[in-house]
């Protein structure tokens, strides 16, 4: 199943996607694909959410590293060419292609956490905070494409604010 939604948004990015101007987006493309890194780093024996192997194609996508690691270079990069390459002008049409994406996320994560068992959560992560993570996400993927700076620092204060409300061990940095 990871390798159909992979393909289905390879199929969308080739659709949708700004692909002539990819230059102009690879920095946010390195930033989310940068910041899941580190994520998976600094929590990679106290994880929020883990990608679990599926029986098709178990033995090529042998579990999180691997799943992972095809979402960010195939995922992130359409998400980034779709949702900053198509990003519309106007308050109201910004925010709601902002949800619009928040909810196609928060539903694919769903799905594979409730019926599809894909996904799991775990150390007091839920599908609530994934919906509140997706809606940070997108606006400070946003933020990055205009301001690069301010989006560091304000993904710098989200870690924080996360490892503070997830008290999470300091230990995970030795």
């Amino acid at each position: 199943m990871h390798l159909f939604y992979n393909l289905l948004f390879l199929l969308a990015g080739l659709k949708w996607g700004d692909w002539r101007n990819w230059r102009v987006y690879y920095p946010t493309i390195l930033f989310l694909i940068g910041g899941d890194l580190l994520k998976n780093f600094l929590l990679r024996n106290y994880p929020m959410w883990q990608y679990k192997k599926t029986i098709f194609a178990e033995n090529i996508l042998i579990g999180h590293p691997v799943i992972n690691l095809m979402i960010m270079a195939i995922v992130y990069p359409v998400t980034i060419l779709i949702f900053i390459g198509r990003y519309p002008s106007g308050f109201f049409k910004q925010a709601g292609w902002i949800l619009l994406w928040v909810f196609l996320y928060t539903t694919i994560e769903f799905i594979n956490l409730y019926y599809l068992d894909l996904i799991e959560h775990s150390n007091g992560w839920s599908i609530q905070w994934s919906f509140f993570f997706n809606l940070f996400m997108f606006i400070i993927l946003r933020i990055h494409h205009k301001r690069p700076l301010a989006a560091l620092g304000i993904g710098f204060l989200w870690i924080l604010f996360l490892w503070k409300t997830f008290e999470m061990p300091i230990d995970l940095l030795r």
